[in-house]
């Protein structure tokens, strides 16, 4: 059984960092230790921030050779409560945030070296500056770590045409449980030298080591955007304006977001400063976005023909295209602002799933009548990313019900939708990982043959179990 880790051992630890760069429970560590919704509620009795690679390899060193588990912390900003430690008080913290330089942006190969702190926003801002983009985007990107993007396989709005972050990585520097350093910053596209420690590095949420920087891809900047609010009557009605435009824009599709009404209604109703771009409020909506390698006409041109062709033959029911950039903006300011717009609605159930692209309509119709009978009342909210699957399947309390009496009941309702996506071959999780939340969760849903696969990679590279403990398995 663990123990809280004794003053001496403590000091030993703070050595490493300087005192200055420590905090213990003498400071607020409230951002450390409590996740974001304040579903777990940790303790730690230190938390150390170190400023480069060889500091997190001598953490590293002291924790394996005294058995201390350790938390590796990016932005703070994950939903599974992967980034933080457990109530027992025992775990330190080991905070990413002082590792912040961009150490190298190569134009000429489209890459750029990255630590593990820095700010995901930075990274874009950095390569727009060069008429490159990095095309990782996120709610959170104003406060959110590269490095727990790759340590979770962070998704996003630009996956359709980019991928996840795991496509978006040539190269990783890493620190084992034991200390080691592994020099992975390569900026190959092709190296076929046995097995692929990065990809095994990437998604493992700290379980099997500690990521400390990651050469990144970069780029071309498109020469324009072009976006467009689109209404419909029913998810089979987007997807079949996915599959045109995929069918006609191909890669040039960079964003393809679907909304309910009761989202979108919660938007309007409740931040008036916010104008509905159509005439009329729909059933269902969607944010498409069409990127140009051209020119800024080029991009507005080809996603006119698109909604013209869906206009006609009834796939959509009206659209308002962006004429400018901040237009552009404000559209994409809707689809941002509806997660906190929910919480206008009262208690949260959340869901972050997947199911195969073409069955996501099916999903929809089927989730509803399950929730109903898991919570009557209860309003399924699900929005998300249909280009790839990603369904954030929300439900908000039934009006005029309490909160609290809402989530004593969320196993329940999670439970219900759990075991459709489960039966329909789809994933529990589709972007924002396992961490603490949904350990149990993988377990009962995984297939037993890739668990134990699992348990074998961390029991061989982490024997001492001091890699975030607690997390993924």
């Amino acid at each position: 059984m663990a123990t809280v880790p004794g003053k001496d051992l403590l000091a030993q630890f703070t050595a490493i960092v300087g005192k200055a760069n420590t905090l213990t429970p003498e400071d607020d560590l409230t951002h450390y230790t409590h996740e974001n919704r304040d579903i777990v509620i940790g303790s730690t009795p230190l938390v150390l921030k170190p400023a480069s690679t060889e500091e997190v390899a001598a953490i590293m060193t002291l924790a394996n050779e005294t058995r201390t588990a350790i938390v590796p912390q990016g932005g703070h900003t994950g939903h599974a409560a992967g980034g933080v430690p457990d109530e027992s008080g025992c775990q330190i913290v080991l905070s990413m945030e002082r590792m912040n330089r961009i150490r190298e942006i190569d134009t000429a190969g489209k890459t750029m070296t990255v630590e593990a702190g820095v700010i995901l926003q930075t990274i874009q801002q950095a390569a727009e500056a060069h008429d490159l983009l990095f095309p990782l985007s996120l709610a959170s990107e104003g406060s959110c770590q590269i490095g727990g993007n790759i340590s979770t396989n962070a998704g996003g709005t630009g996956v359709l045409s980019y991928g996840n972050t795991r496509e978006l990585v040539l190269g990783l520097e890493a620190v084992t449980p034991q200390g080691e350093i592994w020099n992975g910053l390569t900026k190959l596209k092709k190296d076929n030298t046995g097995y692929d420690l990065k990809d095994l590095i990437i998604g493992a949420e700290g379980t099997l080591g500690v990521v400390t920087a990651a050469v990144v891809k970069l780029f071309p900047k498109p020469k324009g955007k072009a976006a467009a609010w689109i209404g419909l009557a029913t998810p089979k009605h987007a997807l079949d304006l996915l599959n045109g435009a995929l069918e006609k824009a191909g890669r040039s599709l960079t964003a393809f977001e679907f909304m309910p009404r009761i989202g979108v209604d919660a938007v309007f109703d409740h931040y008036p400063q916010i104008r509905n771009p159509l005439a009329a409020r729909h059933d269902w909506q969607v944010l498409m976005e069409i990127s140009s390698a051209r020119s800024q006409r080029d991009a507005e041109t080809e996603l006119e023909t698109l909604l013209g062709a869906a206009l006609e033959d009834g796939t959509i029911e009206d659209a308002a295209v962006s004429t400018s950039e901040a237009q552009r903006l404000s559209f994409w300011m809707i689809r941002e602002i509806m997660p906190e717009s929910q919480k206008r609605l009262g208690g949260s159930i959340k869901h972050d799933i997947s199911v195969a692209v073409h069955r996501i309509p099916e999903f929809i119709e089927r989730a509803a009548p399950i929730v109903e009978a898991a919570f009557p009342g209860a309003r399924p909210f699900p929005f998300g990313h249909m280009g790839d699957g990603n369904i954030h399947y929300n439900v908000s309390q039934p009006a005029g019900m309490a909160s609290e009496e809402f989530l004593a009941g969320r196993e329940r309702v999670q439970d219900a939708v759990h075991a459709l996506v489960t039966g329909m071959d789809g994933s529990i999780s589709a972007e924002h990982g396992i961490g603490r939340l949904k350990r149990d969760l993988l377990a009962r849903t995984k297939d037993p043959a890739a668990l134990a696969m699992m348990r074998a990679i961390k029991q061989a590279l982490d024997p001492n179990g001091i890699m975030n403990p607690g997390k993924v398995i």
